[in-house]
């Protein structure tokens, strides 16, 4: 009998074989009856694919495969495997069931590369089972690639806006999107606005499901508290927005509220009227608000109420003025308009001693001293009780009446005269003048060193790291065409020995016709008088004691052409009201401020009073600074002193009355218009003189024909470059006779 069992390993090999032919042979009969069902469409998309080209190889043998160790299991060899990839087209499901051979480690060569053998340290191929290796047969739907599906439309990003809000901001959208929007007067803050919401969805920011939001109720609050900055709330309109229970109207009350912040942010920080609306000598550098910022600011702050706030004035004199308003307020600004009659001394007596209980006086007065001092706690109370005493006992201070709580006929009468009133007023004008001044006033390198001002009260102050280093007494301008203006600069350097060069408004008005009387009054007086080629006159004083700049001019270059020095005349100084000059400031002790300075920008110099003293001559001799300090001529009529007490000085320029008037006559946004004023002329003087007039030989100090300096430059030095300061914010017109230099 035949050994069955040897025999059977033969004929088992045969018939795998047949079984992976017939396998192959149907895979690539399906992939060709798959194609000829495709539509015209996809066979031309699959013809623009690149495609692997078919392999020719012959049908297998059975030397290509062999049996492994337990008999059952055999290789494919590397021609079928070909084969079946070959089959498969890219995108195909069944790409997936073709494995990549397995690598070696790091040390296989190419050589070591072969079929499975015993030992698996040896195995380049993995070995593949017939049933897994090879894909059974799929219907032609499933193994076909899937058909190119036409283009679809974008699908709209979901909104990020909460449902219950969703229709207010489809109103706030429809609002930007029309031109008959009118919540905002400015350009620059709808635009702001607009691009604000857009990027939100137009979701709302001051509601959510109708109710205000904390940040809402920040800005209403700081919004209704305007007064307490000397603004007015009107301005600043809160919409009623438990009254807006509809998509629409809470749209609108959005809007509002945001332009009613953006209002109050602009005023907050820049000054309800510009400072060209008071007079053409101001000049203070603009510092306007980015409506955008404000926006981003306050809408993302913890505390939108104080960011808000963050926009009023930093320094501390405006905020100690800002403390004095709440008290004058609130003893003596309530709504009561009739005077308080004369009636019994009232006086309250506390509990205290042997004295059980307080004695508490009653009278119908009383109601009206309440509205009078602002208490609006048990407004209707006749009862002259603690804390209508302690307002009384406040008031009476402010007043400079004796403090001592108690209503009597001096106090009434205190209380019904317009002059707390005017106290007020006084306080806001100053206020908003401090909107005008530089954020920062100093200058950071130098422990934040500024130099201060105040022409009404006629002192000058050096400030650093917010203590006072030093202040002296000044002599400002006349009232009128020599008021010293009002500007921030910085001081570049000081001038030992200076020259004085005469400025051409003195020239014209005071030295021409006196040269027309007396021919020699110039030459009295230690004057230089020099004409140029081209007839243009210039007039000066040699360094000297008796030079009317003195002995020191400290320079901080500015278009008025003023600047601070020493003078001859010290006895001025004694007199309690100093505005004498032509609009530049002398100072009481120049030889002790220039040391100041110079010790804040040069600390390693040990500068003194006397080595400045030390280099007083002929010749002069210019001192910069390394780093410039910035000096802020400012109009303080109302300021709080050291010991925290009000001080109001006259209006000495009248600046307070302007402002008030036009404050109480507002024109709304008309006061933040600019308007242009004429500017200081820089043309040297030229005119007829007597003929037995005296001219000064030719001394270089005014080279002849116009390409001599400006006088601009003559009076402040510098290379012949040097240009006057542009005007900010307002168009240089043709120059008038008013000018502001000034000795």
């Amino acid at each position: 009998m035949r050994n069955c069992v040897n025999g059977r390993g033969g004929y088992d090999r045969v018939l795998m074989a047949v079984a992976a032919f017939l396998t192959i042979s149907a895979s690539q009969a399906l992939a060709q009856s798959d194609g000829a069902h495709k539509s015209a469409a996809e066979l031309a998309i699959e013809a623009a694919v690149p495609m692997p080209e078919p392999a020719n190889v012959p049908p297998p043998t059975a030397g290509d495969f062999k049996l492994d160790n337990a008999g059952t299991t055999a290789s494919i060899s590397d021609a079928a495997k070909s084969d079946i990839k070959a089959d498969i087209k890219p995108g195909d499901d069944r790409a997936t069931d073709i494995k990549a051979p397995e690598t070696k480690a790091a040390d296989t060569k190419p050589a070591d590369i072969k079929t499975q053998d015993s030992k698996p340290s040896d195995m380049a191929t993995a070995p593949v089972k017939p049933d897994a290796a090879i894909p059974a047969a799929a219907p032609p739907a499933a193994a076909a690639a899937p058909a190119a599906e036409p283009a679809k439309e974008p699908v709209k990003a979901a909104s990020n806006v909460p449902p219950a809000d969703q229709p207010v901001a489809d109103k706030l959208r429809e609002l930007f999107s029309g031109k008959t929007l009118r919540t905002f007067d400015r350009k620059a803050d709808r635009a702001a606005a607009e691009k604000f919401y857009a990027a939100r969805d137009y979701a709302p920011v001051w509601t959510q499901a109708g109710g205000l939001t904390a940040t809402a109720k920040g800005v209403i609050a700081r919004l209704s508290d305007a007064a307490s900055d000397g603004l007015n709330p009107a301005d600043y309109p809160v919409p009623d927005f438990a009254a807006a229970t509809t998509p629409d109207a809470l749209a609108d009350a959005e809007l509002k509220l945001t332009a009613s912040m953006l209002d109050y942010a602009r005023q907050a920080q820049s000054g309800r009227m510009h400072f060209s609306q008071v007079s053409g000598d101001i000049q203070y550098p603009e510092h306007p608000t980015d409506p955008a910022e404000v926006l981003a600011n306050v809408t993302t702050a913890k505390d939108a109420s104080a960011t808000l706030d963050s926009y009023n004035p930093p320094q501390k004199l405006y905020k100690e003025l800002r403390k004095k308003l709440a008290e004058l307020r609130g003893q003596g600004d309530g709504p009561a308009a009739s005077p308080i009659p004369d009636g019994q001394v009232l006086k309250y007596v506390p509990a205290r001693g042997k004295k059980p209980a307080e004695e508490v006086m009653d009278d119908p007065r009383v109601p009206q001293l309440r509205a009078k001092l602002g208490i609006s706690e048990n407004a209707d109370d006749t009862r002259y009780d603690a804390r209508v005493a302690e307002a009384v006992r406040r008031f009476q201070d402010s007043v400079d009446l004796k403090p001592t709580g108690v209503l009597d006929e001096r106090t009434v009468r205190a209380l019904n005269s317009p002059k707390h009133d005017r106290q007020i007023d006084t306080v806001i004008v100053n206020m908003e003048r401090w909107r005008w001044l530089p954020r920062d006033l100093g200058a950071p390198a130098i422990g934040d060193a500024y130099v201060i001002l105040n022409i009404p009260d006629y002192t000058l102050k050096v400030m650093q790291r917010g203590q006072q280093v030093w202040t002296t007494r000044v002599v400002t301008g006349k009232p009128g065409i020599h008021a010293t203006p009002l500007l921030s600069e910085t001081m570049k350097f000081i001038t030992v020995n200076p020259t004085w060069n005469v400025p051409p408004s003195i020239i014209y008005n005071e030295y021409l016709p006196a040269l027309q009387q007396d021919p020699t009054v110039l030459e009295r007086m230690g004057l230089r008088l020099e004409r140029g080629s081209d007839g243009q006159i210039h007039i000066s004083q040699p360094p000297g004691e008796a030079n009317a700049l003195g002995r020191i001019r400290f320079n901080f270059p500015n278009k008025f052409l003023v600047y601070q020095h020493d003078t001859p005349d010290k006895y001025l100084f004694a007199k309690e009201e100093r505005a004498f000059s032509h609009g530049c400031m002398r100072v009481q002790n120049p030889d002790q401020y220039a040391s100041v300075l110079l010790n804040i920008t040069e600390p390693n110099e040990r500068w003194t009073p006397e080595r400045v003293r030390g280099m007083y001559g002929s010749s002069e001799i210019d001192l910069k600074f390394p780093t410039p300090i910035p000096v802020n001529i400012t109009y303080q009529t109302a300021f709080v002193d050291d010991a925290g007490k009000l001080q109001i000085r006259k209006d000495v320029y009248g600046r307070d009355a302007t402002m008030i008037a036009l404050l109480k006559n507002a024109r709304g946004k008309d006061l933040e218009q600019v308007i242009a004023h004429a500017q200081p002329n820089y043309v040297r003087p030229a005119g007829n003189l007597p003929s037995n007039v005296n001219f000064a030989s030719n001394s270089g100090y005014y080279p002849p024909g116009p390409s001599g300096p400006s006088f601009f430059e003559r009076l402040f030095g510098g290379p012949p470059a040097l240009q006057p300061p542009a005007p900010i914010g307002r168009r240089w017109q043709q120059p008038q006779q008013r000018q502001f230099y000034a000795r």
